[in-house]
């Protein structure tokens, strides 16, 4: 498989382990606040792919070094290929975090039965109810919601490290809608809010969106707290 980009060390992108970050071209939602609108619509000027054997390579050299692999996007889990890249990291014994919507269970089920995941980070847009995920992401099949439900429920029951996260817009978050997500995963281990960034997004008009400032984002996940074992503020 071959990825629109990739950080060659990262610090942040999973807890306490120094990473290679793969980033896939494509999503199947189109949420207006994204902040990766080039790896949805082909931009103007594209850097040259990176394939998995040079992905490969790169991490053989740095093993003792490197932890592991994240496969972000995008929606990685729209390439059958990342079953592949997955189990080819996994066989240099590192370890692999997917970044998803949630929106390809099947695959996610597969991921998790084969033991090739060791951390999932799963988008939550919206409450979980359709008509408000729909807005969130604006193009929204019945089936990828039905989808969408199905992977929180089986996260939740996973037994690897799991976190569900939601990026908090103004003008489609209210308090009350985090609040709701978090009884939506009722005792997940980690729920983090992500504040809004306005400077990068896929619809024009939310660049003029103010973000909630950090001490809304705190009240919002003191108001989460009783539902999960854990919830943290993040900036984007």
């Amino acid at each position: 498989m071959q990825y629109a980009g990739m950080i060659k060390q990262s610090l942040v992108d999973y807890p306490g382990e120094i990473v290679t970050v793969l980033f896939s071209r494509g999503c199947n939602l189109r949420c207006p606040f994204c902040h990766n609108p080039d790896l949805l619509i082909k931009p103007r000027v594209t850097a040259p792919p990176v394939d998995i054997v040079e992905v490969l390579e790169f991490m053989s050299k740095r093993k003792g070094f490197l932890d592991g692999v994240v496969f972000s996007g995008g929606e990685p889990t729209l390439s059958q290929e990342l079953i592949n890249d997955i189990r080819s990291v996994k066989d240099l014994g590192l370890l692999v975090k997917l970044d998803t919507n949630g929106t390809n269970t099947t695959m996610l089920e597969l991921l998790l039965r084969e033991g090739l995941l060791d951390y999932v980070a799963m988008d939550i847009k919206a409450p979980v109810e359709y008509k408000k995920y729909r807005e969130a992401c604006t193009r929204l099949s019945p089936e990828n919601f039905f989808n969408i439900r199905s992977s929180i429920l089986l996260l939740q029951a996973a037994e690897i490290d799991v976190e569900f996260r939601t990026t908090v817009v103004p003008a489609l978050h209210t308090p009350e809608d985090i609040v709701a997500i978090a009884r939506f995963i009722e005792d997940a281990r980690l729920y983090t809010l992500q504040q809004f960034n306005p400077r990068v997004t896929l619809e024009p008009g939310y660049r003029q969106v103010v973000p909630y400032i950090k001490a809304e984002m705190q009240q919002m996940a003191d108001m989460c707290a009783p539902y999960v074992k854990e919830v943290r503020v993040v900036n984007l």
